[in-house]
């Protein structure tokens, strides 16, 4: 397959959030991305059936009857609402399949189909617009800076890549970055942050060539790519999506935007491990059943390697006094059924079938 490098003169940037339960901080990454810069952003909602009022939140911001001040700890400052509402809103369920018409809408899904199922959901609603060549995937605990749009735009306007990414840090701790692409262990299939924990003042950008893959949190695909490569797959429900897209990108190149700054929670809904918490165990049992798919998929001689690390680190937890989040590394790895922990936290019977394929 021969690359041709497309040029993106559009400055329309197409958005998909993935909801779920996210009542707590959707209205903080709205507010911020309707603050964008000199960029025209198409936004998709894609609830994946939240349990929580979610849905209404969204109502109320836009709407204004909820008021809207940033949180007192927010890295771009305490204060009131910057964007005047009401706004138009969009509702529609996942079967509709209507035209998009306005800047925000809410897509409903009937289950919770994990990550990249979502993903794909509002990709597929935005690709219908052909204004629109650049698609942005946040996540809802992401908090954008006003020009972070407006920079991704910019340094894809020469084309000649297939993912990028920006600048990730800490929402928590701003002084600290969370990523800046990531880099992916041969032998244990391991996917490392690259600069994390530096200080975002002192730390260059890395080469882009040396990046596998760049998080799923604050990623940006072309629409070449997509129609080359495909959508993300969307049986890890959650975990190694992005990782196995940038596997499958064969031609396409990686690309930094370093002035692109996000601000990420990490981890709101699902417990993945962060600066203050050690992952929990719905986290450690997709994560390692991830890597042993994504390894069967992409490092096939090294999944011995990969399934002895894993066995490990499960040891390694239960010393530490972790029983349960070293049960599901366990369980995670050789495809056992979920442990409750894990189970209890999807009740949903489709949802379960996307998760877990047939359990009892």
């Amino acid at each position: 397959m021969e690359f041709k490098n497309a040029m993106i003169a559009s400055k329309k940037l197409g958005v998909v959030i993935v909801l779920f339960n996210s009542s707590d901080i959707i209205a903080e990454c709205l507010e911020r991305l309707y603050a964008s810069h000199d960029a025209q952003l198409k936004i998709v909602l894609v609830d994946n059936n939240s349990t929580d009022n979610t849905c209404d939140v969204v109502r109320d911001w836009a709407s204004g009857r909820l008021p809207f001040s940033n949180p007192e700890n927010s890295p771009l400052g305490h204060g009131e609402a910057v964007i005047p509402k009401p706004l138009p809103l969009e509702e529609y369920q996942l079967a509709d399949g209507r035209n998009l018409t306005t800047k925000l809408s809410l897509l409903h899904s009937p289950v919770n189909g994990g990550f990249g199922y979502a993903v794909n959901c509002g990709l597929k609603s935005l690709l219908t617009d052909q204004e629109i060549d650049l698609f942005w995937v946040l996540n809802p605990d992401c908090v954008p800076h006003p020009e972070a749009a407006n920079a991704y735009l910019k340094r894809a306007s020469g084309g000649g890549f297939g993912l990028m990414t920006g600048l990730t840090v800490y929402y928590e701790r701003p002084d600290k970055i969370q990523t800046f692409g990531g880099r992916v262990g041969r032998w244990t299939a391991t996917c490392r942050q690259i600069s994390s924990g530096l200080s975002p003042q002192t730390t260059s950008a890395p080469e882009a060539d040396t990046v596998d893959f760049v998080t799923g949190a604050n990623l940006v695909v072309t629409r070449q790519f997509i129609e080359k490569i495909g959508l993300m797959a969307e049986d890890y429900f959650l975990y190694y999506e992005e990782v196995d897209w940038a596997f499958r990108r064969k031609e396409f190149p990686i690309l930094l935007a370093p002035e692109a700054l996000v601000y990420h929670h990490g981890g709101t809904s699902i417990g993945s491990a962060s600066v203050t918490r050690r992952a929990s165990p719905f986290a450690n049992y997709f994560n390692f059943r991830n890597r042993i798919r994504f390894a069967g998929r992409h490092l096939r001689a090294s999944l011995p390697f990969v399934y002895l690390f894993a066995i490990a680190k499960a040891v390694q937890l239960l010393l530490k006094g972790a029983p349960s989040e070293a049960w599901a590394i366990f369980c995670g790895v050789f495809n056992l059924q979920p442990p409750r922990e894990v189970s209890r936290r999807i009740t949903d019977k489709s949802a379960r079938q996307f998760a877990f394929g047939r359990i009892d």
